[in-house]
């Protein structure tokens, strides 16, 4: 795997992270018949929020970003975008991995929606995220925090 690393958001990387949206969403918001070549990016512009968001870059160039916001009971994993020339190097899982692991420490339930029939579902479901809701475009997941120190503690069950 390439050498991966996360930096704070600026607000001076809105322009990158709207453009990687927009490549990235494409083939699943046009196979739903809903892909807007402007909306697509002022969606993002009007929802950055440099505070919670991590560039993600590979080699030190920009390769993409996600952001984890506070909201309620929970805290929204949104805008995990990976540029395509990332994708399938096991870079997004490194980043989730280290993102769920900082989330099980802090004891903090995870809430996400990801566009129906995207792959990424796939990615989610793995890591431990289950089904709240669905309606004509979005999925909607959460993932309790895991404890893990309690379950190193638990004694194995007889079988």
């Amino acid at each position: 795997m390439a050498s991966w690393a996360t930096r704070p958001a600026t607000a001076a990387d809105v322009e990158a992270v709207a453009e990687l949206r927009a490549v990235v969403l494409r083939a699943d918001l046009q196979r739903l018949g809903r892909y807007d070549e402007h909306r697509v990016r002022q969606r993002l512009r009007d929802a950055f929020e440099p505070a919670h968001t991590r560039v993600i870059t590979v080699d030190g160039a920009f390769a993409g970003c996600v952001a984890l916001r506070p909201g309620g009971d929970a805290h929204w994993l949104e805008h995990f975008y990976l540029a395509p020339w990332a994708q399938g190097a096991g870079i997004g899982t490194a980043v989730l991995r280290d993102l769920l692991a900082r989330c099980d420490r802090d004891g903090t339930r995870l809430r996400l929606n990801v566009l129906r029939g995207s792959p990424a579902r796939r990615l989610y479901e793995r890591h431990g995220f289950a089904l709240v809701a669905e309606d004509a475009v979005d999925v909607f997941l959460v993932r309790e925090p895991v404890d893990v120190l309690a379950l190193i503690r638990e004694p194995a069950a007889d079988v």
